[in-house]
């Protein structure tokens, strides 16, 4: 079969996000959560995959694979644990995992807020208060002004709208069944307010939500541009693919624009979005309809469908009009085998976008190891590396070195 030669300095990457693989996050809003009895996640995060103290030799690993980027974040609840109290040593830390990466021939590229957010914001009102972005854009130019000269780009927030894909898609229940459970209810209460006050991000689904969190990207922007003009900045989504089933067409498209359109509508003027996606939703008249019968599931319960991919970007690109960058792509599952073939059919979509003139950036792998999937513990498995739980060792997989090959010769063997 011919080879497909992907475009010069085209970004292969893998991603990881601090609280699910550092370890002890212990300022932040999500690691509260993860303490209280009747708790939605069913275990907590604990050590993690300990990246904060192995980082250099994690780094050196995905650079011997054959990547040439690096996607990770920084902690907003380690750089200010507190309000206005800034620490030098949380942002040392980042530092020298970026001297790292530049080491190691990876580039750099960062995240400022991937799900957690330090306990005194949700204290202040969370993702629903009128001083987040601002605080926010504060804590952007406090790490750009110390990161930003190094750095290759900046994803200013993680999946803007996952609140909003995990209760539309049914992932989780609404969010005034959520405000009754237990763990919700003594969270906000350890932090002395109330379950309807206690707005961590991942639930900022009102329209109000939506608003601050968009502030608060525009902000950072701002505030980023205004230290590094050049610097590459964005954000990422969680772009659905929807799909209508038998009679879905009008509650499919209502879907698309509130999940998808109204956000990459207002990013036009970014340098590139990151798209994020693992599958597809199918919806009918009665809402989500869940896998297809015959289709195969992967162990987060959803579709086997790595086509996903090559329609959202696609939708991406339609919508917004500016360069897309593959932020995170992959597969939970314990056959590496079917990773394999997922990613296969996922740069297959990439290729056919480039193909068309599509300006695709690069491609980054989720995730480069075994870790703490918010309210699945660890039980799924996205890693490229495996983590051996109680030794903490890593093993990397088959897919680790097949990818690995794929990024340094900037080619497969595969194409449309």
């Amino acid at each position: 079969m011919a080879k497909y030669q992907f475009p010069d300095g085209f970004l292969w990457g893998t991603a990881t996000a601090a609280h699910q693989v550092e370890g002890n996050n212990t300022n932040s809003d999500i690691w509260l959560m993860e303490q209280m009895s009747g708790s939605m996640f069913v275990e907590p995060s604990g050590n993690a995959c300990e990246h904060f103290e192995r980082y250099a030799s994690d780094i050196a690993l995905l650079a011997s694979l054959g990547f040439n980027s690096y996607r990770f974040s920084v902690e907003w609840a380690r750089i200010e644990p507190e309000e206005g109290s800034f620490s030098d040593s949380a942002l040392e830390h980042y530092s020298s995992m970026v001297d790292c990466c530049i080491a190691q021939g990876l580039k750099p590229f960062i995240t400022l807020h991937h799900f957690t957010s330090p306990q005194w914001l949700i204290q202040r009102g969370g993702w629903e208060g009128s001083d987040t972005p601002a605080l926010f854009a504060r804590y952007a130019e406090k790490v750009i002004s110390v990161l930003g000269s190094r750095i290759n780009g900046v994803c200013t927030i993680n999946e803007a709208n996952i609140g909003r894909v995990l209760t539309s898609s049914g992932m989780l229940p609404s969010l005034d069944i959520i405000r009754q459970t237990p763990g919700w209810r003594a969270a906000a209460n350890a932090l002395d307010v109330t379950a309807d006050e206690f707005m961590p991000f991942m639930f900022a689904i009102s329209e109000s939500g939506r608003q601050t969190i968009m502030a608060a990207h525009r902000q950072a922007v701002n505030c980023i541009k205004s230290i590094q003009p050049a610097l590459s900045c964005g954000i990422t989504l969680a772009v659905q693919d929807i799909v209508a089933g038998p009679g879905g067409e009008e509650i499919a498209a209502k879907h698309r624009r509130e999940v998808n359109e109204v956000y990459l509508n207002e990013i036009t003027e970014d340098d590139f979005v990151g798209v994020q996606c693992y599958s597809r939703h199918r919806y009918d008249s009665n809402g989500p309809m869940g896998p297809e019968s015959g289709v195969e599931v992967t162990d987060m319960g959803y579709e086997f469908w790595p086509e996903a991919l090559e329609q959202t970007i696609r939708q991406a690109y339609d919508v917004a009009g500016i360069p897309v960058l593959v932020t995170e792509n992959g597969i939970a599952t314990t056959d590496d085998r079917r990773r394999i073939d997922y990613v296969t059919r996922a740069l297959t979509g990439v290729q056919a976008c480039l193909n068309d003139g599509i300006p695709v950036l690069g491609y980054t792998y989720w995730s480069a190891m075994d870790n703490f999937e918010w309210m699945l513990g660890y039980r799924p498995k996205f890693g490229i590396i495996a983590i051996d739980r109680k030794t903490q060792g890593r093993s990397v997989k088959q897919s680790g070195k097949w990818l690995g090959d794929i990024a340094r010769t900037n080619a497969t063997t595969f194409s449309v």
